[in-house]
């Protein structure tokens, strides 16, 4: 298993010159490879690769004898990123994305970094780590880690801060995942009123790290933008230093959302063996310009992202429902649905049983019922006689049974809620059932 580990760097003076020198280097056979490859089609159509690129290198270097100064490797796994960037674009184009992402040419005032992925060297006793042409480097090695060294790489904030990301093959197997059990089963709710809400009733507040540092982020933009540039661009001291503080504030931020993300997936894997959530259309939702900054700050699609590779490291189950599923509207007791329900409607009473809901609480216990279905069970899948389904779970399947399909869909809801009914009666024939399975597991999936 691959894992990386990430490392905060302290080097001297000349160690940050030849950081410099490294970054500018790996930046500068960026930009030429793709401008190279940028003029050779526009010319005749040709399309270079890495090796035809990596055989103008040696050219290149007697140009430009400062090339010859820094580690080789590190311009190799530049154009090899180049070649993957391409690659990456030419994916996204043939899957008919919307953000292509033709590759950019870099500049040296966003985050800048360098790989070397051979002759790298960690001293875990006097916390040092050298790599090619640069020696005993100043780390904090706040964990150890066993394995085969793969890639370093040393990348540079806009604050100006070093780290080194050491890639390592550990060489352990990953674990197994146990099977689907109700009892272990949480669903979550994801809002922006309270970041989570758990199927157990619980709430997680919305921390809202963005707007608590709005006012001084604010402050810091109309300071810096009043200061005056010099010619061509070039920072004056005082302004240079407003962009540092402004830099170290975002990075503040981030890391207050990061910290906050991870120790809530990882308490959330630790404690329940099957997580249901529901797939949500974040790119589409962002588009709404009222919500927009506080979708983004709640960084929803990064907590999903976690829980993604978490789940596979500790071998606990990860279970998504449809982004069109009632799980707001519908009621979790009897299954009747509340179709004029509103946004603002944060408690509602279900007309039929008389249970009065709260709205995210309510939607947390509908998406943990949807995903322990075999209909909206994505990755996992529960034997049809295996099933326990409440009252409320079969009114939920009559309910969605109403709305509109085709004549072929509604036709394959009702043999599901009829074999629901005569299980939950009693009438536990698993020869049935098991045919009945095959046939639900291709026609109700949608």
């Amino acid at each position: 298993m691959m894992k990386s580990y990430k490392y905060r760097l302290y080097p001297t003076k000349a160690q940050e010159e030849a950081f410099a020198q490294h970054l500018g280097c790996v930046r500068f056979i960026y930009n030429w490879a793709l401008e190279t490859k940028n003029k050779a089609y526009i010319k005749d159509k040709t399309k270079m690769s890495f090796f035809d690129l990596s055989a103008k290198l040696p050219a290149l270097k007697k140009e430009n004898p400062w090339l010859s100064e820094v580690n080789a490797q590190a311009l190799q796994s530049s154009l090899r990123n180049l070649d993957n960037a391409y690659t990456n674009f030419f994916r996204r184009v043939k899957q008919g994305a919307k953000e292509v992402g033709f590759p950019k040419f870099k500049s040296r005032k966003n985050k800048q970094s360098f790989q070397c992925p051979q002759r790298v060297s960690l001293d875990f006793e006097n916390g040092k780590i050298s790599i090619p042409k640069i020696f005993e480097i100043k780390v904090v090695f706040h964990r150890k880690f066993k394995g085969e060294v793969k890639t370093t790489t040393i990348s540079k904030t806009k604050s100006g801060k070093y780290f080194v990301s050491v890639l390592v093959e550990d060489s352990k197997v990953l674990p197994a995942k146990p099977k689907i059990d109700p009892k272990t089963a949480i669903g979550i709710d994801l809002g922006l009123k309270d970041f989570a809400v758990l199927s157990t009733g619980e709430k997680i507040a919305n921390q809202r790290f963005n707007e608590k540092a709005a006012k001084r982020i604010a402050k810091l933009n109309r300071k810096m933008a009043k200061q005056k540039t010099m010619n061509k661009g070039v920072h004056t001291k005082n302004r240079e230093k407003t962009r540092v503080k402004l830099a170290r504030l975002y990075e503040k931020v981030s890391n207050q959302r990061d910290d906050f993300l991870h120790n809530l997936s990882t308490r959330l894997i630790r404690e329940n063996q099957t997580i249901c959530l529901e797939d949500l259309n974040v790119s589409g939702m962002v588009k709404n310009h009222k919500l927009s900054g506080s979708i983004a700050s709640a960084s929803w699609s990064a907590f999903v992202r976690m829980l993604i590779y978490k789940c596979e490291w500790y071998g606990k189950n990860l279970v998504f429902i449809g982004r069109f599923e009632p799980s707001s509207k519908m009621c979790s007791d009897c299954g009747w649905t509340k179709q004029d329900l509103k946004l603002s409607d944060r408690e509602w009473v279900c007309q039929k049983c008389g249970v009065e809901h709260d709205r995210d609480v309510n939607a947390a216990v509908n998406i943990k019922t949807f995903a322990l279905h075999n209909q909206n069970l994505i990755k996992e899948k529960i034997p049809l006689h295996e099933r326990k389904s409440t009252l409320g779970e079969i009114e939920a399947c009559k309910a969605r049974s109403g709305i509109k399909r085709n004549k072929t869909k509604a036709k394959v809801l009702a043999k599901h809620d009829e074999a629901l009914l005569r299980i939950r009666d009693g009438e536990n024939d698993t020869s049935k059932a098991a045919i009945l399975e095959k046939t639900l597991s291709s026609d109700r999936v949608w």
